[in-house]
Protein backbone atom coordinates (compact mmCIF):
# COMPACT_ATOMS: atom_id res chain seq x y z
CA UNK A 1 0.00 0.00 0.00
CA UNK A 2 1.37 3.42 -0.59
CA UNK A 3 1.76 6.27 1.84
CA UNK A 4 -0.22 8.23 -1.10
CA UNK A 5 -3.17 6.14 -1.54
CA UNK A 6 -2.94 6.25 2.52
CA UNK A 7 -2.85 9.56 2.86
CA UNK A 8 -5.67 10.10 0.49
CA UNK A 9 -8.06 7.29 1.87
CA UNK A 10 -7.77 9.41 5.89
CA UNK A 11 -8.41 13.02 3.85
CA UNK A 12 -11.51 11.03 2.56
CA UNK A 13 -12.13 9.55 5.94
CA UNK A 14 -11.69 12.54 7.80
CA UNK A 15 -13.74 14.77 5.31
CA UNK A 16 -16.92 12.44 5.72
CA UNK A 17 -16.44 12.86 9.35
CA UNK A 18 -16.38 16.46 9.30
CA UNK A 19 -19.46 16.19 7.12
CA UNK A 20 -21.44 13.93 9.42
CA UNK A 21 -20.81 16.03 12.07
CA UNK A 22 -21.73 19.36 10.26
CA UNK A 23 -25.39 17.65 9.25
CA UNK A 24 -25.84 16.42 12.75
CA UNK A 25 -25.20 20.12 14.06
CA UNK A 26 -27.82 21.54 11.75
CA UNK A 27 -30.10 19.66 12.53
CA UNK A 28 -30.46 20.58 16.06
CA UNK A 29 -33.23 22.71 16.16
CA UNK A 30 -34.92 20.96 12.88
CA UNK A 31 -38.52 22.75 13.51
CA UNK A 32 -38.90 25.45 11.00
CA UNK A 33 -41.35 27.68 9.41
CA UNK A 34 -44.03 25.51 7.18
CA UNK A 35 -43.78 22.44 9.47
CA UNK A 36 -47.48 21.63 10.04
CA UNK A 37 -47.57 19.71 13.82
CA UNK A 38 -49.63 17.68 15.64
CA UNK A 39 -51.53 18.39 18.88
CA UNK A 40 -49.62 15.53 21.26
CA UNK A 41 -50.90 14.69 24.33
CA UNK A 42 -48.85 16.64 27.51
CA UNK A 43 -50.15 17.46 31.07
CA UNK A 44 -52.12 20.54 32.64
CA UNK A 45 -50.99 21.98 35.83
CA UNK A 46 -52.26 19.01 37.76
CA UNK A 47 -50.72 16.35 35.94
CA UNK A 48 -54.00 15.08 33.96
CA UNK A 49 -53.24 14.11 30.56
CA UNK A 50 -53.99 17.33 28.34
CA UNK A 51 -53.71 19.02 24.58
CA UNK A 52 -53.49 22.36 23.76
CA UNK A 53 -56.95 23.99 23.22
CA UNK A 54 -57.99 25.88 20.51
CA UNK A 55 -55.21 24.08 18.14
CA UNK A 56 -56.48 24.18 14.65
CA UNK A 57 -59.24 26.32 15.22
CA UNK A 58 -57.28 29.83 16.49
CA UNK A 59 -54.14 31.51 15.75
CA UNK A 60 -52.00 30.36 18.96
CA UNK A 61 -48.81 31.37 20.39
CA UNK A 62 -46.89 28.85 22.41
CA UNK A 63 -43.90 29.63 24.80
CA UNK A 64 -42.19 26.17 25.65
CA UNK A 65 -39.58 26.46 28.16
CA UNK A 66 -37.69 25.13 31.24
CA UNK A 67 -37.36 27.29 34.65
CA UNK A 68 -34.29 28.54 34.13
CA UNK A 69 -35.18 30.73 31.24
CA UNK A 70 -39.03 31.15 31.67
CA UNK A 71 -38.85 35.12 32.03
CA UNK A 72 -37.19 34.81 28.57
CA UNK A 73 -40.30 35.20 26.58
CA UNK A 74 -41.79 37.99 28.49
CA UNK A 75 -41.03 40.90 25.88
CA UNK A 76 -43.06 38.82 23.25
CA UNK A 77 -46.01 37.90 25.41
CA UNK A 78 -46.61 40.90 26.69
CA UNK A 79 -46.27 42.77 23.03
CA UNK A 80 -49.11 40.03 22.17
CA UNK A 81 -51.26 40.76 24.97
CA UNK A 82 -51.06 44.54 24.82
CA UNK A 83 -52.69 43.91 21.62
CA UNK A 84 -55.98 42.33 22.91
CA UNK A 85 -56.50 39.99 19.77
CA UNK A 86 -59.99 38.40 20.20
CA UNK A 87 -60.14 35.69 22.46
CA UNK A 88 -62.51 33.85 19.32
CA UNK A 89 -59.35 33.94 16.98
CA UNK A 90 -56.50 34.24 18.92
CA UNK A 91 -54.68 31.92 22.13
CA UNK A 92 -51.55 32.63 23.86
CA UNK A 93 -50.41 29.96 26.33
CA UNK A 94 -47.01 28.58 27.77
CA UNK A 95 -45.84 24.99 28.33
CA UNK A 96 -43.52 24.21 31.40
CA UNK A 97 -40.64 22.07 29.85
CA UNK A 98 -40.34 20.11 33.25
CA UNK A 99 -37.73 17.68 31.59
CA UNK A 100 -35.10 19.62 31.22
CA UNK A 101 -35.94 22.37 34.41
CA UNK A 102 -33.94 22.03 37.32
CA UNK A 103 -36.78 22.62 39.80
CA UNK A 104 -38.37 19.55 41.46
CA UNK A 105 -41.97 18.87 39.29
CA UNK A 106 -44.17 19.68 42.48
CA UNK A 107 -42.28 23.13 42.66
CA UNK A 108 -43.19 23.77 38.71
CA UNK A 109 -46.48 22.83 38.80
CA UNK A 110 -47.37 24.87 42.17
CA UNK A 111 -45.62 28.23 39.96
CA UNK A 112 -47.47 27.26 37.29
CA UNK A 113 -50.85 27.13 39.11
CA UNK A 114 -50.07 30.37 40.62
CA UNK A 115 -49.24 32.02 37.45
CA UNK A 116 -51.89 30.91 35.75
CA UNK A 117 -54.17 32.16 38.31
CA UNK A 118 -52.27 35.55 38.75
CA UNK A 119 -52.33 36.05 34.80
CA UNK A 120 -55.44 34.44 34.06
CA UNK A 121 -53.62 32.32 31.60
CA UNK A 122 -53.16 28.81 30.61
CA UNK A 123 -50.18 26.75 30.97
CA UNK A 124 -49.36 23.27 30.32
CA UNK A 125 -46.65 20.89 31.48
CA UNK A 126 -44.36 18.57 29.73
CA UNK A 127 -42.77 15.92 32.23
CA UNK A 128 -41.01 14.28 29.43
CA UNK A 129 -40.55 16.68 25.93
CA UNK A 130 -43.15 15.04 24.66
CA UNK A 131 -44.00 18.01 22.75
CA UNK A 132 -40.14 19.00 21.64
CA UNK A 133 -39.80 15.57 20.59
CA UNK A 134 -43.36 15.48 18.51
CA UNK A 135 -43.26 18.95 16.84
CA UNK A 136 -38.97 17.95 16.17
CA UNK A 137 -37.50 20.92 18.44
CA UNK A 138 -34.60 19.92 19.48
CA UNK A 139 -32.90 20.55 22.00
CA UNK A 140 -34.58 22.65 24.36
CA UNK A 141 -32.66 23.14 27.07
CA UNK A 142 -31.90 26.62 28.54
CA UNK A 143 -33.91 27.94 26.02
CA UNK A 144 -37.60 29.22 25.85
CA UNK A 145 -39.08 28.66 22.22
CA UNK A 146 -41.79 30.74 21.13
CA UNK A 147 -43.81 29.31 18.29
CA UNK A 148 -46.67 31.04 16.37
CA UNK A 149 -49.10 28.44 14.51
CA UNK A 150 -51.71 29.61 12.45
CA UNK A 151 -55.24 27.91 11.88
CA UNK A 152 -53.74 25.20 8.83
CA UNK A 153 -51.81 24.08 11.92
CA UNK A 154 -48.69 25.55 10.40
CA UNK A 155 -45.60 27.08 12.04
CA UNK A 156 -45.60 30.78 11.11
CA UNK A 157 -42.47 31.91 13.44
CA UNK A 158 -40.56 30.57 15.25
CA UNK A 159 -37.68 31.67 17.68
CA UNK A 160 -35.09 30.20 20.13
CA UNK A 161 -34.45 32.70 22.60
CA UNK A 162 -31.82 32.18 25.57
CA UNK A 163 -29.39 34.33 27.84
CA UNK A 164 -27.16 35.43 24.89
CA UNK A 165 -30.13 35.59 22.19
CA UNK A 166 -32.80 37.43 23.60
CA UNK A 167 -36.12 39.23 21.70
CA UNK A 168 -34.99 42.64 20.71
CA UNK A 169 -37.85 45.30 18.90
CA UNK A 170 -37.71 44.25 15.12
CA UNK A 171 -38.09 40.36 15.95
CA UNK A 172 -41.29 41.55 18.49
CA UNK A 173 -42.45 44.10 15.92
CA UNK A 174 -41.98 41.08 12.56
CA UNK A 175 -44.14 38.67 14.83
CA UNK A 176 -46.84 41.55 15.56
CA UNK A 177 -47.01 42.02 11.85
CA UNK A 178 -47.29 38.25 11.32
CA UNK A 179 -49.77 37.51 13.60
CA UNK A 180 -51.81 40.78 12.66
CA UNK A 181 -51.85 39.08 9.05
CA UNK A 182 -53.31 36.47 10.46
CA UNK A 183 -55.59 37.50 12.83
CA UNK A 184 -57.23 39.91 10.42
CA UNK A 185 -57.08 38.00 7.63
CA UNK A 186 -60.87 36.24 7.82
Amino acid sequence: MSRSFLRKSLVVVFGCAIIAFAAGVGSVNAASVGQELSNPQIRDADDNPATIPDFGTHVITVTYADSSVSDLADPISDATKARKYDKAIYRGLGVANMKDSTAPNFVIRRIVKSKMEKYKSTILTDPDLTLAKTWNLGSCKGKSVFILIGKDKKIKYIKYADKNSTWNKAEIDNVLKIMDDLILKK
